[in-house]
């Protein structure tokens, strides 16, 4: 799984692309991007860096481990 997302980021990087990426694996997903939404049955309910989303007490219990 991890060379998936070398990969990605790669592509991201080399290319200079916008890329969409869905994933549940929260923090790898979050380590590549610049901007991370979460989304709660839905609609987006947090928004922000890695920085910002990994210290929200909301995805700390969504996510145990996070």
């Amino acid at each position: 799984m991890e060379q998936i997302f070398e990969t990605i980021d790669g592509i991201r990087r080399e290319r200079r692309l916008t890329i969409l990426l869905v994933e549940q694996r929260v923090v790898e997903a979050l380590e590549l991007c610049d901007r991370g939404y979460v989304l709660e049955t839905g609609p987006v309910a947090l928004a922000g860096s890695y920085e910002v989303l990994l210290g929200d007490p909301r995805v700390q219990r969504a996510y145990p481990g996070v």
